[in-house]
């Protein structure tokens, strides 16, 4: 067994959040192809896979999706974005602007796993 680094280490590793997808490849194409995420871990056995996109670390096991933590993922223009994935037929809802600081939207994976994009706007 291989030292894996102090248990700080580890902790800045772990997904954030973990979703439960019905279909694990469907699941993983959604993150990756739709929404950006890089897989960093995937086990085909187990049916389990780790994603980052920036800061975000997420975690995919196929089972059935309960609610649970959100992902929040930073982008540079929610509108754009938010657009552009209702474009491709997801769910997104509406787009939230709070105290000229921030704008957030919800976006939802086919499982209903809610995803949240983020954009700062405050000066």
């Amino acid at each position: 067994m291989s030292d894996v680094g102090s248990t700080e280490s580890l902790l800045q590793q772990a997904p954030r959040v973990w979703y439960l997808v019905r279909d694990f490849d469907q699941g993983r194409d959604f993150y990756k192809r739709v929404l950006g995420f890089e897989e960093t871990y995937v086990d085909f056995d187990d049916k389990w896979s780790k994603l980052e996109r920036g800061a975000m670390r997420i975690a995919l096991a196929e089972g059935e999706p309960e609610d649970c933590g959100v992902a929040t993922i930073d982008v540079e223009d929610v509108k754009a974005d938010a657009e552009r994935l209702r474009d491709e037929g997801v769910e997104v809802g509406v787009v939230l602007e709070l105290a000229g600081q921030m704008r957030l939207v919800d976006v939802f994976d086919p499982d209903g796993n809610r995803v949240q994009l983020a954009q700062p706007i405050g000066d």
